[in-house]
């Protein structure tokens, strides 16, 4: 990876890779603060989209708006081994993103400013989803997983720590939906210390809480090393 290059961090960021680019992308961010936080950045914008007040889509959100967030995620996802398409996705990744947070905060501060009217129905604000711990030991493999799974606006975030796998191995994590589609979260190099003391990893993907069912972890080859499920 020559330089600091947006459009392969976001790639990195989501896991659309392949073997050698996020081998060589992982590498320079460990080593370079500026795209360390721009990868910090990235990640941000779409925690950002889980954190919106409920009471800011009283009246619904935009128009196609999840649907359009949807459909640009998954694009991103199936275009993932093509560099030009991958860069424009990308980009329309973020302004998709932008505008869904722009839009919903717009309505928020808009319905705060309102003077209260003494017949307008009071409604309740929702209180927030309680993250989910799964643990996971596979004996067969040595692996021992811990998942602090975080329920947001039609997806999940989660916090993985995965001990047992040997250094070097490239492991990567899934989460599994109900009707057995396999969403990527997460991706990293087992590094000496992850291999005594266990690796920590935060990821997200695209499957409403509902729909969760487990959560797993593999092997670049397809090895699954362990599974957490709900």
């Amino acid at each position: 990876m020559n330089g600091h290059q947006t459009e392969q961090l976001g790639a990195y960021a989501l896991g659309v890779l392949d073997d050698d680019e996020w081998a060589a992308v992982h590498a320079h961010v460990e080593d370079c603060p500026q795209c360390r936080r721009e990868l910090g950045d990235l990640r941000e914008m779409e925690e950002r989209l889980g954190e919106i007040p409920p009471e800011a889509f009283l009246e619904g959100p935009p128009p196609d708006g999840d649907l359009l967030l949807r459909r640009t995620l998954n694009q991103v996802r199936e275009e993932g081994r093509s560099h030009a398409r991958r860069r424009g996705a990308l980009w329309t990744l973020a302004g998709v993103a932008a505008a869904v947070v722009a839009l919903a905060g717009g309505l928020y501060v808009g319905r705060s400013g309102a003077a209260p009217t003494t017949d307008a129905p009071v409604v309740a604000a929702a209180s927030a989803p309680a993250p989910r711990v799964l643990t996971a030991l596979d004996r067969a493999t040595g692996t021992a997983m811990n998942v602090t799974l975080t329920p947001a606006a039609g997806w999940v975030r989660l916090s993985a720590t995965v001990a047992g796998v040997p250094a070097g191995s490239q492991c990567r994590l899934f989460v599994v939906a109900s009707d057995g589609r396999r969403e990527f979260a997460g991706s990293w190099l087992v590094s000496e210390t992850g291999a005594s003391e266990g690796t920590t990893v935060d990821g997200s993907a695209l499957v409403a809480p509902a729909d969760v069912a487990a959560v797993q972890v593999e092997t670049y080859a397809g090895q699954v090393l362990a599974t957490a499920t709900i």
